[in-house]
């Protein structure tokens, strides 16, 4: 069965690849976005990944009117635009309020009017809203410690304890069901944002799905703004000859998951009733060392580069956090398919390809500027 889809936040890196994922199974697919030139430089246009069925309209969230208008014929709704970045928004706090969360009340008010043909909506939860990740203590079992102190972390005692008997913890698989410990106006944002979806969804009877995203990395991923993910900072410093920092011992892990994966668990959740009101983790399940991450990436690339190790830490980090994926796979047999060693050797391919089209093109500009184009 093909729907009429609208994708928020659709010419981004995730909403794209999801914009493909349903052309690719015969849908009718609409790309509400507003280019924010944070992500698309500025002046930016449409751009040349988008997939030419989908039709485009240039619109904002925070616009109801456009947002209305956007809606029109639609039968499901992709909610993924929203302001990226956990440091970013702990001192520009209105524009990710402003973005993410009166986003997603415009969006939730104009379908709980009545006047409209939705069936189902998704929206792009995220892991940052669990703050630390599960633990496992030898004597008191699962256990959810809190952030660790600046008086913990000046000591370079860099891993978790448990908040019951102090003794060492494990770092385990988190769940759905592990209590939301945000860190960040981010993370709060990323947590209204599913609660919101879930709560008019059940109050008005739309089927409503909340996907938990992990470290999403990928070809389309901004390598110039400054608050993508840590790949494609690593990424991008290694390219420029410069060593990728790397905060307290290196050991700290992530969940990384690839872009197409995503965008996958996205279309089963749509099309699967078993995903209706449900809170779902996407991820790989698989924790990765960060000081690895940046070592494997500079083995791609051939370079001989080794990670600046700083042992100094960033306030409001997590130590460990990677996905329990078992209710996904439970409920809408989904795993991911796109290993992390081949995933990362696509992006790096990307952004390889990503260089060469912007010498071109700025090289072409020079010569127009100079009249010899």
């Amino acid at each position: 069965m093909s729907y009429k889809a609208l994708v928020t936040g659709g010419a981004g890196f995730i909403g794209s690849h999801i914009v493909d994922e349903l052309v690719k199974g015969g849908h009718d697919v609409r790309v509400f976005d507003s280019l924010d030139p944070q992500v698309h430089g500025k002046g930016a246009k449409k751009p040349g990944y988008l997939n030419p069925k989908a039709e485009f309209v240039k619109g904002d969230v925070t616009d109801k009117g456009a947002l209305a208008k956007a809606l029109e014929d639609i039968e499901v709704v992709f909610h993924e635009a929203a302001a990226v970045g956990v440091g970013q928004s702990m001192y520009q706090i209105s524009y990710y309020v402003s973005n993410n969360n009166v986003g997603t009340s415009n969006l939730l008010e104009l379908l709980a009017d009545g006047k409209h043909g939705v069936k189902k909506m998704l929206v792009a939860a995220s892991m940052s809203s669990y703050g630390e990740g599960a633990y496992s203590c030898q004597g008191c079992g699962t256990v959810y410690p809190p952030l660790r102190t600046a008086e913990q972390m000046e000591k370079r005692d860099w891993e978790l304890h448990c908040p019951n008997c102090g003794k060492a913890a494990k770092p385990i698989p988190t769940p759905e069901t592990k209590p939301q410990h945000c860190n960040s106006i981010y993370a709060l944002t990323k947590k209204d944002q599913e609660e919101m979806l879930l709560m008019i969804g059940k109050t008005y009877g739309i089927p409503a799905v909340a996907l938990r995203y992990f470290n999403v990395y990928g070809p389309r991923q901004s390598l110039s703004n400054p608050y993508t993910g840590v790949a494609a900072i690593f990424m991008s410093r290694i390219k420029n000859g410069n060593r990728p920092i790397v905060y307290e011992d290196g050991l700290q892990t992530r969940d990384f998951i690839s872009v197409h994966d995503i965008a996958r668990a996205n279309v089963l959740a749509m099309e699967k009733s078993a995903a209706d009101y449900e809170v779902f983790n996407v991820g790989s399940g698989i924790p990765h060392p960060i000081k690895s991450i940046a070592e494997m990436i500079a083995r791609t690339f051939g370079s001989k580069i080794a990670p600046e190790i700083t042992n100094t830490f960033r306030k409001g980090d997590v130590r460990h956090c990677y996905a329990d994926t078992s209710k996904i796979k439970k409920k809408l047999g989904f795993t991911p398919s796109v290993s992390f060693e081949a995933g990362m050797c696509e992006l790096i391919e990307w952004s390889r390809k990503a260089e060469a089209v912007d010498k071109f093109e700025s090289a072409q500009k020079e010569l127009s500027a100079r009249g010899l184009v």
